[in-house]
């Protein structure tokens, strides 16, 4: 593969935050070719051969074959463990000090470059396979993933930071979803309340930075997504520099969207949903998430929930508990990115 510059919009956020909602929705603009959760390719794909969002298993996908051949000479020719290791390196969100430097040392510049640019060889070969010049999607969410990317110097990066209220987000956490792409037999992770409100504070903040650090990024919040998504649609294609002619976000209804089939390689079970399918709001967690697990969830996320416009007062904070079952984190400024 040559060294050709290749556009992302990256959809970052905590996951059951609307990111695969919001990909499907973007991937059916002009010049976009929506991946799915690439993070997720070298594993669940390569490795483990699940299910494409086409229904092919991945080795059986003819998009995903030409992609390989196009990157790597065929997915054979991977050293996933490389992968797997430089991963275990450089991207971990507890590098995102790190990666979040004006400089990086130079062994770890080396590491991390090497890191990113399997991600931009995938990127650029399913872009050259759709013809070229393609503004490729990719919702892998993990913010150490997109401070990992700013540091190629082939990716053009831009980050769509989409927020959910963390009372939902933690409600979501503890259902029990089904992963069909392994045959209904494997579950999506949950997690606690508290685990997860711990989590939705260090993603969002570190989302925050990007912006300080030169990486254009447009936050969206998920309830503004459903209560009008033909503007925020639109609003990201001005983003993402996608010109659109009239008739364009026709696919957009007011409460529900067209979506057709797609290769995603990843993500949230309804990446398989194609047609018609409706855009409403999801406030099941205010009846089904316990009131005492809805302010313990309030109260440790207070401080960014208040800077996204969730709530209008101050909450009281609790005495903290002991370190060793604390994860500090720091509310980013408020001028730290733009809100559509």
């Amino acid at each position: 593969m040559s060294d050709e510059v290749v556009k992302v919009l990256f959809i970052g956020g905590l996951g059951r935050s609307g990111t695969t909602l919001l990909e499907r929705l973007l991937g059916q603009l002009p010049g976009t070719l929506p991946l799915g959760e690439v993070a997720h390719l070298w594993e669940r794909d390569i490795r483990d051969d699940e299910r494409c969002a086409c229904g092919s298993r991945f080795s059986m996908c003819e998009f995903w074959h030409r992609v390989g051949q196009r990157a790597f000479g065929g997915w054979d020719n991977v050293d996933l463990a490389r992968v797997e290791a430089l991963r275990a390196t450089v991207d971990r969100t507890r590098h995102i000090p790190t990666l979040a430097g004006k400089k990086l040392a130079p062994v770890q510049y080396r590491l991390v470059t090497e890191y990113a640019d399997f991600y931009r060889r995938v990127y650029a070969a399913a872009s050259a396979d759709a013809g070229g010049n393609r503004l490729i999607i990719d919702s892998s969410k993990h913010a150490s993933l997109a401070y990992c990317l700013r540091w190629s110097p082939n990716v053009d990066l831009r980050v769509v930071h989409v927020v959910r209220d963390s009372r939902g987000v933690a409600y979501s956490w503890t259902k029990q979803v089904r992963r069909p792409e392994t045959g209904g037999a494997a579950e999506m992770t949950r997690y606690s309340p508290a685990r997860s409100a711990m989590l939705w504070n260090a993603q969002n903040a570190a989302f925050s930075m990007l912006r300080r650090r030169g990486v254009p990024v447009r936050r969206v919040r998920y309830e503004k997504l459903l209560a009008d998504p033909r503007t925020v649609v639109e609003r990201l294609a001005e983003f993402a520099l996608v010109p659109l002619e009239p008739g364009d976000l026709r696919y957009i209804g007011s409460d529900y969207a067209d979506l057709g089939p797609n290769h995603s390689a990843a993500g949230n079970p309804m990446r398989f949903s194609v047609g018609r399918i409706p855009l409403r709001r999801d406030e099941e967690w205010r009846d089904e998430l316990p009131s005492a697990q809805r302010r313990l969830v309030r109260t440790l996320t207070a401080p960014l929930l208040n800077r996204y416009g969730y709530i209008s007062r101050p909450v009281e904070l609790p005495a903290p508990a002991p370190p060793s079952t604390v994860e500090t984190v720091t509310a980013a400024p408020a001028h730290a990115g733009r809100e559509l």
